[in-house]
């Protein structure tokens, strides 16, 4: 799986809200509130600077996510320029089990896409007509492809809101321009809760480190930006 050059890809940021020991959500079944209405607010407009979210099936299926901007003046500046009030919804997908239900599909008039590996691409059309465009990412899924398909309807700048699998996809395809990782205060310590990446080749290593760009205290959680590669401005 190799990057797409820069020219031909969206600029690409990773959200994601960690406890202090990396985890984004715990083994009760239950959503875990890792962050507050104020780092709410902050991601809400940064989905609304941006032309397209994505996140994983599995996320699509855990959390039932809306994706939509949801303070009604960001939704008007965003129509005051010409924009759809919310971004495109995108999501990934290895196996096409997707709920038609999903609020991913039902909620919101925001344009959806679904990327799917080939062996899926026919099954997943049929169960989601009329509710997405279905388009063929390779076999195996390969976000890069997903990327490039995006550039091509005009997505420049794209956020990827997870789950874990996800952004170490794109993280160790190199895929990924800049990270705004947010961390809470407390603990979760359960070995069989979700953590924010899994084990792999990243890029970023010590003997090549990350760029801190913003370190910023939001309430009681801690948001920093990490410059992943020259395309990302400083703060």
């Amino acid at each position: 799986m190799g990057a797409v050059p820069a020219g031909r890809r969206p600029y690409v940021l990773l959200s994601c809200a960690t406890s202090i020991d990396g985890y984004i959500d715990d083994a009760t079944g239950q959503r875990l509130l890792l962050s507050n209405a104020d780092d709410l607010a902050r991601v809400d407009a940064v989905r609304a600077g941006c032309d397209a979210i994505l996140v994983g099936a599995g996320t699509v299926r855990r959390d039932d996510p809306r994706l939509v901007i949801r303070s009604e003046r960001l939704r008007r500046a965003r129509v005051d320029r010409g924009l759809p009030p919310s971004p495109v919804k995108v999501t990934l997908t290895g196996r096409g089990d997707l709920d038609p239900s999903a609020r991913f599909f039902t909620v919101g008039d925001a344009e959806r896409i679904v990327y799917c590996a080939s062996p899926v691409v026919a099954k997943t059309s049929e169960v989601l007509d009329g509710l997405a465009t279905v388009v063929d990412a390779g076999d195996p899924l390969d976000p890069a492809r997903a990327l490039a398909d995006l550039a091509g309807r005009g997505v420049d700048r794209l956020m990827v809101e997870g789950g874990g699998s996800v952004h170490a996809q794109f993280l160790t395809a190199g895929l990924a321009d800049e990270l705004h990782l947010v961390v809470a205060p407390f603990f979760v310590g359960d070995p069989r809760a979700p953590r924010f990446v899994r084990d792999g080749p990243f890029p970023w290593h010590p003997g090549r480190r990350a760029r801190v760009v913003e370190a910023r205290q939001i309430g009681d959680v801690v948001l920093v930006r990490y410059a992943l590669s020259e395309r990302c401005p400083d703060a």
